[in-house]
C-alpha cells in the first residue's frame, strides 16, 4: 500500500517525515519519486489531470490537499473514488487571520493612511466604533463561520449568505438566491469565501455591487472567476464601492499588465490568504485515512452534485 503526495515538493518533505514518523507501515512517496503507480492506493494532490489519475489503476481515495476543490476535473475521477476536502486547523487559522486583518485595515483606513505616509501628509481620520459597521460573508461553511466569530469579538454587526440557511448566534442569516439582494443591502464590506461551482462563478458582478450600500468594500478570498473584472473596475470607478482587496485572480498568477496592480483602489495578494500546514494536516489527513483503512466512514467528503 502506498501514498503519494503530489503538490508543493517542499511541503511534502514535511508530510513524508511526519508519516515516516507516525505511520512506518504506509509507504508515503512525493511527485516526482512515484515509484510504481499501479501500487499507490491514496493520492493526496493539488492538480490531477485526468490523464495521470488513469495511470492509477489501485486508487481508492483522493484528498485534496486544499479547502477548495475547483482545481480537481470531476469527471475525471470515477465515481467509485471518494474525493475528499481538506479541512485542518492551519487552513482556518490563516484564512481568520487574512479576513481579520483586510477588515480591520478597511475599518480603520489603513490603505488611505499608506497614502498619506508615502505623501507625507498628517491627517487624522475620524474613528466609527465598529459596532457601526456591517460586515457580510457570503459562504458560511466552516471557514466562513470561523471568519465570523473572530469579527463578532471586534463588535461588529455581522451578516452571512449560504445557499441553504445556516443559522449562527450573533450573526444575521440569509439564504438562497431570494435573500441575496436583502444580505448585500446591509454590507458595508462584503467578504466572499463561497466555493466556486457553475452556481456562483460571476456572482462578483455588476448587479451585485448594485446592490451594495454606496461605499461599500469587497474582500474575495474565495477564487479568482467568482469575480467580472470589469464590473469591479466600473464600480470602483464610479465610485459606488470604495476599494477592492483580492487574494485570488483569473488567472494566476496576475499579469503584470493587469489594470488591478495600477488601480488606487485595489489591493491585491497571490493567494495567499490560507495554506495547508503539514504539520497541522498530516495527523487529521492520517486519522482519515485509518478510517478508510477501518471501513468507517470518510470525513470532509465532497458531494459531487454540489461542488463542494
Amino acid at each position: 500500500m502506498s501514498i503519494l503526495y503530489r503538490s508543493d515538493e517542499a511541503r511534502g518533505q514535511a508530510w513524508a517525515s511526519y508519516f515516516a514518523d507516525h505511520a512506518p507501515d504506509l509507504e508515503f512517496r512525493v511527485w516526482p519519486d512515484t515509484g510504481n503507480l499501479a501500487d499507490v492506493e491514496y493520492l493526496i494532490a493539488w492538480q490531477a489531470p485526468a490523464d495521470f489519475i488513469a495511470s492509477l489503476p489501485g486508487l481508492k481515495v483522493l484528498f485534496s490537499s486544499g479547502a477548495g476543490i475547483d482545481h480537481v476535473d470531476l469527471s475525471a475521477v470515477p465515481a467509485h473514488i471518494p474525493l475528499v476536502r481538506m479541512v485542518e486547523p492551519g487552513i482556518i487559522d490563516g484564512m481568520v487571520e487574512y479576513v481579520s486583518l483586510a477588515v480591520l485595515a478597511l475599518h480603520r483606513d489603513w490603505f488611505d493612511y499608506a497614502a498619506a505616509n508615502a505623501a507625507h501628509i498628517w491627517k487624522p481620520l475620524e474613528v466609527p466604533p465598529a459596532s457601526s459597521r456591517r460586515i457580510g460573508v457570503m459562504g458560511m461553511g466552516v471557514l466562513g463561520q470561523a471568519v465570523l466569530g473572530r469579527l463578532g469579538t471586534y463588535g461588529f454587526q455581522l451578516r452571512g449568505w449560504n445557499r441553504s440557511l445556516r443559522e449562527m448566534a450573533g450573526v444575521e442569516s440569509f439564504a438562497g438566491a431570494d435573500q441575496l439582494q436583502p444580505f448585500l443591502a446591509g454590507c458595508d464590506v462584503l467578504v466572499c469565501l463561497l466555493p466556486l461551482t457553475p452556481a456562483t462563478c460571476g456572482i462578483l458582478n455588476q448587479k451585485t455591487f448594485a446592490a451594495l450600500p454606496p461605499g461599500a468594500a469587497l474582500i474575495n478570498v474565495g477564487r479568482g472567476p467568482h469575480l467580472v473584472e470589469a464590473d469591479l473596475l466600473e464600480a470602483l470607478d464610479s465610485g459606488h464601492l470604495s476599494r477592492a482587496i483580492l487574494d485570488v485572480t483569473d488567472p494566476e498568477p496576475l499579469p503584470a499588465a493587469h489594470p488591478f496592480w495600477a488601480h488606487s483602489r485595489v489591493f491585491v495578494t497571490p493567494h495567499v490568504a490560507s495554506m495547508t500546514q503539514p504539520e497541522t494536516a498530516a495527523p487529521i489527513l492520517l486519522e482519515n485515512l485509518r478510517r478508510h483503512q477501518r471501513g468507517e466512514p470518510l470525513l470532509d467528503v465532497v458531494d459531487r452534485s454540489r461542488g463542494y
